[in-house]
Protein backbone atom coordinates (compact mmCIF):
# COMPACT_ATOMS: atom_id res chain seq x y z
CA UNK A 1 0.00 0.00 0.00
CA UNK A 2 1.16 3.51 -0.84
CA UNK A 3 2.17 5.83 1.97
CA UNK A 4 -0.91 7.21 3.74
CA UNK A 5 0.01 10.84 3.23
CA UNK A 6 -2.45 13.35 1.79
CA UNK A 7 -2.75 17.04 0.92
CA UNK A 8 -6.18 18.65 1.30
CA UNK A 9 -6.76 21.81 -0.78
CA UNK A 10 -9.92 23.78 0.05
CA UNK A 11 -10.50 27.52 0.49
CA UNK A 12 -12.94 26.75 3.32
CA UNK A 13 -10.75 26.74 6.42
CA UNK A 14 -13.38 24.91 8.49
CA UNK A 15 -13.62 22.15 5.87
CA UNK A 16 -9.81 21.82 5.84
CA UNK A 17 -9.79 21.47 9.63
CA UNK A 18 -12.63 18.95 9.65
CA UNK A 19 -11.04 16.80 6.97
CA UNK A 20 -7.65 17.00 8.65
CA UNK A 21 -9.06 15.82 11.99
CA UNK A 22 -11.09 13.04 10.38
CA UNK A 23 -8.29 11.74 8.14
CA UNK A 24 -5.69 11.96 10.89
CA UNK A 25 -7.92 9.78 13.06
CA UNK A 26 -8.04 7.30 10.17
CA UNK A 27 -4.24 7.05 10.02
CA UNK A 28 -3.42 9.59 7.31
CA UNK A 29 -0.62 12.13 7.59
CA UNK A 30 -2.65 15.15 6.52
CA UNK A 31 -1.57 18.62 5.43
CA UNK A 32 -3.89 21.39 4.22
CA UNK A 33 -3.79 24.43 1.95
CA UNK A 34 -6.49 27.11 1.68
CA UNK A 35 -5.94 28.18 -1.94
CA UNK A 36 -4.89 26.70 -5.25
CA UNK A 37 -1.57 28.55 -5.30
CA UNK A 38 -0.74 27.54 -1.73
CA UNK A 39 -1.69 23.98 -2.57
CA UNK A 40 0.70 23.84 -5.53
CA UNK A 41 3.51 25.32 -3.46
CA UNK A 42 2.96 22.86 -0.62
CA UNK A 43 2.74 19.99 -3.09
CA UNK A 44 6.14 20.95 -4.56
CA UNK A 45 7.66 20.95 -1.05
CA UNK A 46 6.31 17.53 -0.03
CA UNK A 47 5.83 14.11 -1.53
CA UNK A 48 2.06 13.52 -1.57
CA UNK A 49 0.74 10.39 -3.24
CA UNK A 50 -2.82 11.62 -2.60
CA UNK A 51 -4.46 15.02 -3.06
CA UNK A 52 -8.05 15.88 -2.14
CA UNK A 53 -8.95 19.16 -3.88
CA UNK A 54 -12.13 21.22 -3.99
CA UNK A 55 -13.11 22.19 -7.53
CA UNK A 56 -14.25 25.72 -6.71
CA UNK A 57 -11.31 27.51 -5.10
CA UNK A 58 -11.09 31.24 -4.57
CA UNK A 59 -8.05 31.82 -6.78
CA UNK A 60 -8.31 29.08 -9.41
CA UNK A 61 -10.38 26.08 -10.45
CA UNK A 62 -9.70 22.53 -9.38
CA UNK A 63 -9.02 21.48 -12.98
CA UNK A 64 -6.07 23.91 -13.10
CA UNK A 65 -4.66 22.56 -9.85
CA UNK A 66 -5.12 19.04 -11.21
CA UNK A 67 -3.19 19.85 -14.41
CA UNK A 68 -0.30 21.38 -12.51
CA UNK A 69 -0.05 18.50 -10.05
CA UNK A 70 -0.18 15.87 -12.80
CA UNK A 71 2.53 17.76 -14.70
CA UNK A 72 4.77 17.69 -11.61
CA UNK A 73 3.97 14.11 -10.50
CA UNK A 74 1.86 12.05 -12.94
CA UNK A 75 1.51 9.15 -10.47
CA UNK A 76 -0.20 11.29 -7.80
CA UNK A 77 -3.86 10.42 -7.27
CA UNK A 78 -6.03 13.57 -7.28
CA UNK A 79 -9.62 13.35 -6.02
CA UNK A 80 -11.87 16.32 -6.83
CA UNK A 81 -14.66 17.55 -4.53
CA UNK A 82 -17.66 18.87 -6.50
CA UNK A 83 -21.15 20.15 -5.82
CA UNK A 84 -24.31 18.37 -6.96
CA UNK A 85 -24.75 20.74 -9.93
CA UNK A 86 -21.10 20.26 -11.02
CA UNK A 87 -21.37 16.62 -12.13
CA UNK A 88 -20.63 17.60 -15.74
CA UNK A 89 -17.45 19.29 -14.53
CA UNK A 90 -16.52 16.20 -12.54
CA UNK A 91 -16.72 14.07 -15.68
CA UNK A 92 -14.36 16.51 -17.41
CA UNK A 93 -11.75 16.36 -14.64
CA UNK A 94 -11.83 12.57 -14.74
CA UNK A 95 -10.82 12.85 -18.39
CA UNK A 96 -8.04 15.26 -17.40
CA UNK A 97 -6.56 12.62 -15.10
CA UNK A 98 -8.37 12.91 -11.77
CA UNK A 99 -8.54 9.56 -10.02
CA UNK A 100 -12.13 10.08 -8.89
CA UNK A 101 -14.56 12.69 -7.61
CA UNK A 102 -16.73 13.04 -4.51
CA UNK A 103 -19.91 15.12 -4.40
CA UNK A 104 -21.00 17.41 -1.58
CA UNK A 105 -22.24 17.07 1.08
CA UNK A 106 -19.25 14.93 2.01
CA UNK A 107 -20.01 11.58 3.64
CA UNK A 108 -17.10 10.30 5.77
CA UNK A 109 -17.39 6.67 4.63
CA UNK A 110 -17.43 7.72 0.98
CA UNK A 111 -14.35 9.94 1.39
CA UNK A 112 -12.52 7.13 3.18
CA UNK A 113 -13.52 4.50 0.61
CA UNK A 114 -12.29 6.60 -2.32
CA UNK A 115 -8.98 7.34 -0.58
CA UNK A 116 -8.47 3.69 0.33
CA UNK A 117 -9.20 2.69 -3.25
CA UNK A 118 -6.69 5.26 -4.50
CA UNK A 119 -4.05 4.10 -1.99
CA UNK A 120 -4.39 0.46 -3.01
CA UNK A 121 -4.43 0.89 -6.81
CA UNK A 122 -1.52 1.31 -9.18
CA UNK A 123 -0.95 4.23 -11.47
CA UNK A 124 -3.83 3.57 -13.85
CA UNK A 125 -6.68 6.08 -13.76
CA UNK A 126 -10.12 4.44 -13.74
CA UNK A 127 -13.33 5.82 -15.14
CA UNK A 128 -15.58 6.98 -12.33
CA UNK A 129 -18.02 4.49 -10.90
CA UNK A 130 -19.81 5.90 -7.82
CA UNK A 131 -18.65 4.51 -4.49
CA UNK A 132 -21.11 2.07 -2.95
CA UNK A 133 -21.10 0.97 0.65
CA UNK A 134 -23.57 -1.91 0.71
CA UNK A 135 -25.21 -3.21 3.85
CA UNK A 136 -28.16 -5.52 4.15
CA UNK A 137 -31.26 -3.60 5.17
CA UNK A 138 -33.23 -6.65 6.24
CA UNK A 139 -35.73 -6.31 3.38
CA UNK A 140 -33.77 -8.09 0.66
CA UNK A 141 -32.32 -4.86 -0.72
CA UNK A 142 -28.75 -3.73 -0.71
CA UNK A 143 -28.99 0.06 -0.31
CA UNK A 144 -26.12 2.52 -0.36
CA UNK A 145 -24.54 4.18 2.68
CA UNK A 146 -27.82 5.94 3.48
CA UNK A 147 -30.03 4.74 6.31
CA UNK A 148 -33.26 2.93 5.47
CA UNK A 149 -36.14 3.84 7.79
CA UNK A 150 -38.50 1.42 9.49
CA UNK A 151 -41.82 3.30 9.29
CA UNK A 152 -44.68 1.44 7.60
CA UNK A 153 -44.69 3.97 4.75
CA UNK A 154 -40.94 3.49 4.28
CA UNK A 155 -41.26 -0.29 4.22
CA UNK A 156 -43.93 0.00 1.52
CA UNK A 157 -41.62 2.30 -0.45
CA UNK A 158 -38.76 -0.20 -0.36
CA UNK A 159 -41.04 -3.05 -1.33
CA UNK A 160 -41.76 -1.14 -4.54
CA UNK A 161 -38.04 -0.56 -5.06
CA UNK A 162 -37.34 -4.26 -4.49
CA UNK A 163 -39.96 -5.12 -7.10
CA UNK A 164 -38.85 -2.75 -9.86
CA UNK A 165 -35.06 -2.57 -9.38
CA UNK A 166 -34.17 -5.81 -11.24
CA UNK A 167 -36.17 -4.71 -14.31
CA UNK A 168 -35.20 -2.25 -17.03
CA UNK A 169 -38.36 -0.19 -16.56
CA UNK A 170 -38.16 3.58 -16.81
CA UNK A 171 -39.37 5.11 -13.54
CA UNK A 172 -40.88 8.40 -12.42
CA UNK A 173 -40.12 9.41 -8.83
CA UNK A 174 -42.50 11.87 -7.22
CA UNK A 175 -41.72 13.59 -3.95
CA UNK A 176 -41.27 16.92 -2.22
CA UNK A 177 -37.89 18.61 -2.11
CA UNK A 178 -35.60 16.92 0.40
CA UNK A 179 -37.34 13.53 0.45
CA UNK A 180 -34.31 11.77 -1.05
CA UNK A 181 -35.24 11.18 -4.69
CA UNK A 182 -31.60 10.80 -5.76
CA UNK A 183 -30.98 8.35 -2.91
CA UNK A 184 -33.93 6.25 -4.10
CA UNK A 185 -32.72 6.39 -7.72
CA UNK A 186 -29.24 5.29 -6.64
CA UNK A 187 -30.68 2.47 -4.53
CA UNK A 188 -32.63 1.23 -7.55
CA UNK A 189 -29.44 1.32 -9.61
CA UNK A 190 -27.44 -0.55 -6.96
CA UNK A 191 -30.03 -3.32 -6.86
CA UNK A 192 -30.18 -3.73 -10.63
CA UNK A 193 -28.03 -5.74 -13.04
CA UNK A 194 -26.41 -2.42 -14.00
CA UNK A 195 -24.92 -1.85 -10.55
CA UNK A 196 -21.32 -2.21 -11.72
CA UNK A 197 -21.81 0.43 -14.42
CA UNK A 198 -21.99 4.24 -13.96
CA UNK A 199 -24.79 6.03 -12.13
CA UNK A 200 -25.12 9.65 -13.28
CA UNK A 201 -27.39 12.24 -11.64
CA UNK A 202 -28.34 15.36 -13.59
CA UNK A 203 -30.19 18.37 -12.19
CA UNK A 204 -32.19 19.46 -15.24
CA UNK A 205 -33.02 22.72 -13.48
CA UNK A 206 -29.40 23.81 -13.98
CA UNK A 207 -29.34 23.04 -17.73
CA UNK A 208 -29.88 26.14 -19.85
CA UNK A 209 -32.02 25.85 -22.97
CA UNK A 210 -28.99 26.58 -25.16
CA UNK A 211 -26.69 23.97 -23.59
CA UNK A 212 -29.12 21.22 -22.54
CA UNK A 213 -28.56 19.25 -25.76
CA UNK A 214 -24.79 19.46 -25.41
CA UNK A 215 -24.85 18.39 -21.76
CA UNK A 216 -27.15 15.42 -22.37
CA UNK A 217 -25.91 14.20 -25.75
CA UNK A 218 -22.47 15.80 -26.15
CA UNK A 219 -21.17 17.93 -29.01
CA UNK A 220 -18.55 18.00 -31.73
CA UNK A 221 -15.79 20.56 -32.07
CA UNK A 222 -17.01 23.77 -33.69
CA UNK A 223 -20.70 22.85 -33.43
CA UNK A 224 -21.43 26.17 -31.70
CA UNK A 225 -19.59 29.21 -30.40
CA UNK A 226 -17.30 28.10 -27.60
CA UNK A 227 -17.21 24.43 -28.64
CA UNK A 228 -13.40 24.30 -28.79
CA UNK A 229 -13.35 20.51 -28.64
CA UNK A 230 -15.53 17.41 -28.75
CA UNK A 231 -17.35 16.48 -25.56
CA UNK A 232 -19.21 13.43 -24.27
CA UNK A 233 -22.71 13.99 -22.90
CA UNK A 234 -24.36 12.38 -19.90
CA UNK A 235 -25.95 9.62 -22.00
CA UNK A 236 -22.56 8.64 -23.40
CA UNK A 237 -20.87 8.67 -20.00
CA UNK A 238 -23.69 6.65 -18.38
CA UNK A 239 -23.79 4.05 -21.18
CA UNK A 240 -24.59 0.65 -19.71
CA UNK A 241 -25.71 2.17 -16.42
CA UNK A 242 -28.42 4.45 -15.07
CA UNK A 243 -29.15 8.11 -15.76
CA UNK A 244 -31.16 10.01 -13.16
CA UNK A 245 -32.82 13.18 -14.50
CA UNK A 246 -33.98 15.32 -11.58
CA UNK A 247 -36.60 18.03 -12.22
CA UNK A 248 -37.08 16.69 -15.75
CA UNK A 249 -40.07 18.98 -16.35
CA UNK A 250 -37.63 21.89 -16.61
CA UNK A 251 -36.35 20.62 -19.98
CA UNK A 252 -37.60 22.51 -23.04
CA UNK A 253 -40.08 20.90 -25.44
CA UNK A 254 -37.44 20.62 -28.19
CA UNK A 255 -35.05 18.72 -25.92
CA UNK A 256 -37.94 16.54 -24.76
CA UNK A 257 -38.51 15.50 -28.39
CA UNK A 258 -34.84 14.54 -28.81
CA UNK A 259 -34.90 12.73 -25.48
CA UNK A 260 -37.90 10.67 -26.58
CA UNK A 261 -36.15 9.57 -29.79
CA UNK A 262 -32.96 8.62 -27.93
CA UNK A 263 -34.84 6.51 -25.37
CA UNK A 264 -36.97 4.77 -27.98
CA UNK A 265 -34.31 4.18 -30.63
CA UNK A 266 -31.38 3.66 -28.21
CA UNK A 267 -29.06 5.76 -30.35
CA UNK A 268 -28.17 9.43 -30.55
CA UNK A 269 -26.08 12.03 -32.34
CA UNK A 270 -23.87 14.56 -30.66
CA UNK A 271 -24.78 18.20 -31.28
CA UNK A 272 -23.17 19.13 -34.59
CA UNK A 273 -22.39 15.49 -35.40
CA UNK A 274 -23.64 13.13 -38.09
CA UNK A 275 -22.64 9.78 -36.60
CA UNK A 276 -25.33 7.83 -34.76
CA UNK A 277 -24.03 6.17 -31.63
CA UNK A 278 -25.75 3.25 -29.84
CA UNK A 279 -26.57 3.76 -26.19
CA UNK A 280 -28.06 1.54 -23.49
CA UNK A 281 -29.13 3.59 -20.49
CA UNK A 282 -31.87 3.06 -17.94
CA UNK A 283 -33.60 6.36 -17.29
CA UNK A 284 -35.10 7.35 -13.93
CA UNK A 285 -36.70 10.78 -13.72
CA UNK A 286 -37.96 12.87 -10.81
CA UNK A 287 -40.24 15.83 -10.50
CA UNK A 288 -41.86 17.90 -7.77
CA UNK A 289 -44.59 18.62 -10.30
CA UNK A 290 -47.07 15.95 -11.38
CA UNK A 291 -45.98 15.14 -14.95
CA UNK A 292 -49.47 14.05 -15.97
CA UNK A 293 -50.81 17.45 -14.98
CA UNK A 294 -47.81 19.07 -16.71
CA UNK A 295 -48.61 17.47 -20.07
CA UNK A 296 -52.30 18.32 -19.66
CA UNK A 297 -51.21 21.94 -19.33
CA UNK A 298 -48.98 21.67 -22.39
CA UNK A 299 -45.74 21.98 -20.39
CA UNK A 300 -44.56 18.41 -20.99
CA UNK A 301 -44.84 16.02 -23.95
CA UNK A 302 -47.56 13.43 -23.42
CA UNK A 303 -45.68 10.76 -25.40
CA UNK A 304 -42.56 11.30 -23.30
CA UNK A 305 -44.61 11.08 -20.11
CA UNK A 306 -46.02 7.71 -21.17
CA UNK A 307 -42.52 6.52 -22.13
CA UNK A 308 -41.22 7.37 -18.65
CA UNK A 309 -44.31 6.14 -16.83
CA UNK A 310 -43.59 2.41 -17.01
CA UNK A 311 -43.48 2.56 -13.22
CA UNK A 312 -43.93 5.41 -10.76
CA UNK A 313 -42.99 5.71 -7.10
CA UNK A 314 -44.32 8.32 -4.68
CA UNK A 315 -41.84 9.08 -1.90
CA UNK A 316 -43.78 10.11 1.22
CA UNK A 317 -42.72 13.28 3.04
CA UNK A 318 -41.04 12.89 6.42
CA UNK A 319 -44.13 14.14 8.27
CA UNK A 320 -45.92 11.00 6.99
CA UNK A 321 -43.04 8.80 8.20
CA UNK A 322 -42.93 9.84 11.86
CA UNK A 323 -41.56 6.44 12.80
CA UNK A 324 -38.35 7.28 10.92
CA UNK A 325 -37.61 10.64 12.53
CA UNK A 326 -35.78 9.37 15.62
CA UNK A 327 -33.80 6.80 13.62
CA UNK A 328 -32.72 9.39 11.05
CA UNK A 329 -31.85 11.90 13.76
CA UNK A 330 -29.60 9.37 15.53
CA UNK A 331 -28.00 8.38 12.22
CA UNK A 332 -27.19 12.01 11.40
CA UNK A 333 -25.90 12.46 14.95
CA UNK A 334 -23.44 9.60 14.48
CA UNK A 335 -22.07 10.75 11.13
CA UNK A 336 -21.82 14.38 12.30
CA UNK A 337 -19.89 13.30 15.39
CA UNK A 338 -17.52 11.52 13.02
CA UNK A 339 -17.18 14.57 10.77
CA UNK A 340 -16.57 17.01 13.62
CA UNK A 341 -14.58 14.72 15.87
CA UNK A 342 -17.16 15.17 18.65
CA UNK A 343 -18.80 12.74 21.09
CA UNK A 344 -22.33 14.11 21.54
CA UNK A 345 -24.23 11.12 22.88
CA UNK A 346 -27.95 11.81 22.63
CA UNK A 347 -30.91 14.19 22.36
CA UNK A 348 -32.75 15.39 25.45
CA UNK A 349 -36.32 14.19 25.95
CA UNK A 350 -37.56 17.69 25.14
CA UNK A 351 -35.64 17.73 21.85
CA UNK A 352 -36.92 14.26 20.90
CA UNK A 353 -40.45 15.52 21.48
CA UNK A 354 -39.90 18.65 19.39
CA UNK A 355 -38.38 16.64 16.54
CA UNK A 356 -41.41 14.35 16.48
CA UNK A 357 -43.99 17.14 16.52
CA UNK A 358 -42.31 19.39 13.92
CA UNK A 359 -43.78 18.91 10.40
CA UNK A 360 -40.42 19.01 8.52
CA UNK A 361 -41.35 20.97 5.41
CA UNK A 362 -37.77 20.43 4.17
CA UNK A 363 -38.03 16.68 4.86
CA UNK A 364 -34.96 14.49 5.49
CA UNK A 365 -32.58 17.14 4.15
CA UNK A 366 -33.89 19.66 6.70
CA UNK A 367 -33.59 17.13 9.53
CA UNK A 368 -30.01 16.40 8.55
CA UNK A 369 -29.11 20.10 8.55
CA UNK A 370 -30.82 20.68 11.91
CA UNK A 371 -28.89 17.82 13.54
CA UNK A 372 -25.58 18.96 12.03
CA UNK A 373 -26.15 22.48 13.37
CA UNK A 374 -27.19 21.18 16.78
CA UNK A 375 -24.11 18.96 17.13
CA UNK A 376 -21.85 21.86 16.15
CA UNK A 377 -23.42 24.13 18.80
CA UNK A 378 -23.56 21.53 21.58
CA UNK A 379 -20.72 21.70 24.11
CA UNK A 380 -21.87 18.84 26.34
CA UNK A 381 -22.96 15.27 25.75
CA UNK A 382 -26.67 15.91 25.19
CA UNK A 383 -28.36 18.12 22.59
CA UNK A 384 -30.72 20.56 24.31
CA UNK A 385 -33.60 22.56 22.84
CA UNK A 386 -31.71 25.85 23.02
CA UNK A 387 -29.51 24.86 20.06
CA UNK A 388 -32.46 24.11 17.76
CA UNK A 389 -33.75 26.64 15.21
CA UNK A 390 -36.51 28.88 16.51
CA UNK A 391 -39.14 27.45 14.15
CA UNK A 392 -38.71 24.04 15.78
CA UNK A 393 -38.66 25.34 19.33
CA UNK A 394 -41.85 27.32 18.69
CA UNK A 395 -43.57 24.72 16.54
CA UNK A 396 -46.98 23.76 17.91
CA UNK A 397 -50.50 23.03 16.77
CA UNK A 398 -50.44 26.22 14.65
CA UNK A 399 -47.68 24.74 12.54
CA UNK A 400 -49.38 21.36 12.44
CA UNK A 401 -52.64 22.95 11.28
CA UNK A 402 -50.78 24.79 8.53
CA UNK A 403 -49.01 21.67 7.27
CA UNK A 404 -52.06 19.40 7.40
CA UNK A 405 -54.41 21.92 5.74
CA UNK A 406 -56.88 21.67 8.62
CA UNK A 407 -59.27 24.59 9.21
CA UNK A 408 -57.48 27.52 10.83
CA UNK A 409 -58.50 27.75 14.49
CA UNK A 410 -59.58 31.06 15.96
CA UNK A 411 -57.46 32.89 18.50
CA UNK A 412 -60.33 34.53 20.41
CA UNK A 413 -63.60 33.15 21.77
CA UNK A 414 -66.84 34.43 20.26
CA UNK A 415 -67.88 36.91 22.97
CA UNK A 416 -64.62 38.87 22.48
CA UNK A 417 -64.85 39.29 18.71
CA UNK A 418 -66.67 42.63 19.10
CA UNK A 419 -63.39 44.06 20.37
CA UNK A 420 -61.96 45.95 17.35
CA UNK A 421 -58.33 45.27 18.30
CA UNK A 422 -58.97 41.55 18.72
CA UNK A 423 -60.84 41.41 15.41
CA UNK A 424 -57.91 43.05 13.64
CA UNK A 425 -55.48 40.59 15.24
CA UNK A 426 -57.71 37.69 14.21
CA UNK A 427 -57.82 38.93 10.61
CA UNK A 428 -54.02 39.36 10.53
CA UNK A 429 -53.55 35.90 11.98
CA UNK A 430 -55.84 34.24 9.44
CA UNK A 431 -54.11 36.04 6.56
CA UNK A 432 -50.68 34.85 7.70
CA UNK A 433 -51.86 31.28 8.23
CA UNK A 434 -53.49 31.12 4.79
CA UNK A 435 -50.33 32.37 3.11
CA UNK A 436 -48.25 29.81 5.03
CA UNK A 437 -50.58 27.07 3.84
CA UNK A 438 -50.26 28.24 0.24
CA UNK A 439 -46.45 28.11 0.32
CA UNK A 440 -46.27 24.86 2.34
CA UNK A 441 -44.85 26.61 5.40
CA UNK A 442 -41.92 28.15 3.56
CA UNK A 443 -41.44 31.16 5.84
CA UNK A 444 -39.13 32.98 3.43
CA UNK A 445 -41.74 32.89 0.66
CA UNK A 446 -44.51 33.75 3.10
CA UNK A 447 -42.61 36.80 4.39
CA UNK A 448 -42.04 37.98 0.81
CA UNK A 449 -45.73 37.66 -0.04
CA UNK A 450 -46.72 39.44 3.17
CA UNK A 451 -44.07 42.17 2.65
CA UNK A 452 -42.51 41.62 6.07
CA UNK A 453 -39.14 40.18 7.10
CA UNK A 454 -38.71 36.67 8.49
CA UNK A 455 -38.01 37.91 12.03
CA UNK A 456 -41.30 39.84 12.08
CA UNK A 457 -43.11 36.75 10.80
CA UNK A 458 -41.57 34.55 13.52
CA UNK A 459 -42.50 37.09 16.20
CA UNK A 460 -46.09 37.26 14.99
CA UNK A 461 -46.44 33.46 14.93
CA UNK A 462 -45.03 33.25 18.45
CA UNK A 463 -47.45 35.98 19.58
CA UNK A 464 -50.39 34.09 18.03
CA UNK A 465 -49.30 30.90 19.81
CA UNK A 466 -49.13 32.66 23.15
CA UNK A 467 -52.62 34.11 22.67
CA UNK A 468 -54.04 30.72 21.70
CA UNK A 469 -52.38 29.07 24.69
CA UNK A 470 -54.03 31.67 26.94
CA UNK A 471 -57.41 31.46 25.21
CA UNK A 472 -60.46 29.66 26.56
CA UNK A 473 -60.92 25.93 25.85
CA UNK A 474 -63.33 26.81 23.02
CA UNK A 475 -60.37 28.08 21.04
CA UNK A 476 -58.41 24.83 21.23
CA UNK A 477 -57.17 23.60 17.87
CA UNK A 478 -58.36 20.56 16.02
CA UNK A 479 -56.12 17.55 16.54
CA UNK A 480 -53.91 16.43 13.70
Amino acid sequence: MAEKKILVIDDDIDMCNLLQRFLTKKGYTTDTATSGHKGIEKFKEGNYPLVLCDYRLGDKEGRDVLKEIKAIAPATKVIIITGYSDIKTAVEVIKLGAFDYITKPLIPDEVLNVLEKASQQGNSVPLHVPVVTKTNSGNGLMPSQYLVGTDVATKELYEQIKLVAPTNYSIILYGESGTGKEVIAKTIHENSNRSEMPFMAVDCGTLTKELAGSELFGHEKGSFTGAIGSKEGFFEVANGGTLFLDEVSNLGIDIQATLLRVIQEKKFKRVGGNKEMPVDVRVIVASNENLKEAYQKGKFREDLFHRFNEFSIHIPPLRQRVGDITAFANYFLDITNEELGKTVADFSDEVNGLLLQYPWPGNVRELRNVVRRAVLLTTGKVIEAKVLPSEIIHSSYIVQAVMSDTPIPRIFVADRNTDLKNAATQAEYETIMKVLQQVKYNKTKAAEILHIDRKTLYNKIKSFEDQMNNAAPAAAPATV
